[in-house]
C-alpha cells in the first residue's frame, strides 16, 4: 500500500472524525497551541521590530538574536524545558514554539520599516506629526505587507512544528504521528502528517486573504 492509500484510508474512516481522538478535536488543539505561540511571539517581536526600524537603531543586535533563534532546535529545546520545568504542561511546548516564531517576525518587521520611502515620512514630520503618528499612520500602513509576510512565515513554521506537543503527552495533530508510530499504524502516521502539511498550506491562504482585507489597495499595487 502506498502513501496516498494510507492517507485516503485514514481520512475516509468515519471513526477518525468524531470523539476525543477525532480530527476536529485534534485540529482544534493544534490550532490552539499554534495561535497562542504566534500571538506571544508577535507581542514580543512586533514592538521591538517596529520601534527599531522606526528609529534605525539596533539592527545588528536584532540580526544576532534572529540568527540565534533560528539555530535553536525546537525538539531539543522542548526536551530541555521539560526537564528544567519538571512537569507536563503547555509551558515547555510554548517556549520552543515562541522561540521559533520570534525571528521571522522580528527581522521582517524591522526590515519593513527600514524600506519605507523616506519622502512621505519627511513630509509627515514637516506637517508637525509626532513620532507615534508617523509610525502608525505613515510607516506602518506601507510596511504592512512585508510585516504580514513575516507573520505568515512564522505561522507556517509554528503550525508545522506544533506536533512536538504530542511528545510530552499533549494533544494536537502530532498525536496521530506519535501514537501511530508506537502502534506501528502507518495509516495513522501518514494521515497525521498529511493533515499537518495541509494545515501549513492553509496558512498561506489565510494570510493571502488577510492581506487583501487589511492592506490598502494602493499599497498592494505598489508592491
Amino acid at each position: 500500500m502506498n502513501l496516498f492509500h494510507y492517507i485516503s484510508d485514514f481520512l475516509t474512516d468515519s471513526s477518525h472524525w468524531h470523539g476525543y481522538d477525532g480530527i476536529p478535536h485534534r485540529l482544534d488543539q493544534h490550532l490552539g497551541y499554534s495561535f497562542e505561540a504566534l500571538a506571544i511571539a508577535a507581542a514580543i517581536a512586533l514592538p521591538i521590530g517596529l520601534v527599531s526600524g522606526h528609529t534605525g537603531r539596533g539592527g545588528n543586535a536584532l540580526a544576532v538574536v534572529a540568527t540565534a533563534g533560528r539555530a535553536l532546535p525546537s525538539y531539543g529545546l522542548l526536551v530541555l524545558m521539560f526537564f528544567w520545568i519538571g512537569r507536563i504542561g503547555l509551558l515547555p511546548v510554548m517556549i520552543p514554539l515562541v522561540a521559533l516564531a520570534v525571528p521571522p517576525i522580528l527581522v521582517t518587521s524591522y526590515e519593513a520599516m527600514r524600506t519605507v520611502d523616506p519622502a512621505p515620512v519627511d513630509a509627515a514630520r514637516g506637517m508637525g506629526m509626532g513620532p507615534a503618528a508617523v509610525l502608525f499612520q505613515v510607516e506602518l500602513p506601507v510596511a504592512l505587507p512585508l510585516i504580514l509576510s513575516g507573520m505568515r512565515s512564522a505561522a507556517i513554521q509554528v503550525v508545522s512544528t506544533a506536533a512536538i506537543a504530542a511528545t510530552v503527552s499533549l494533544g494536537g495533530l502530532g498525536r496521530y504521528i506519535v501514537d501511530g508510530y508506537y502502534q506501528r499504524n502507518y495509516e495513522t502516521v501518514a494521515g497525521g502528517g498529511a493533515l499537518i502539511a495541509l494545515l501549513a498550506l492553509a496558512m498561506v491562504g489565510v494570510f493571502w486573504i488577510l492581506e487583501r482585507v487589511v492592506v490598502s489597495p494602493g499599497v498592494r499595487r505598489s508592491n
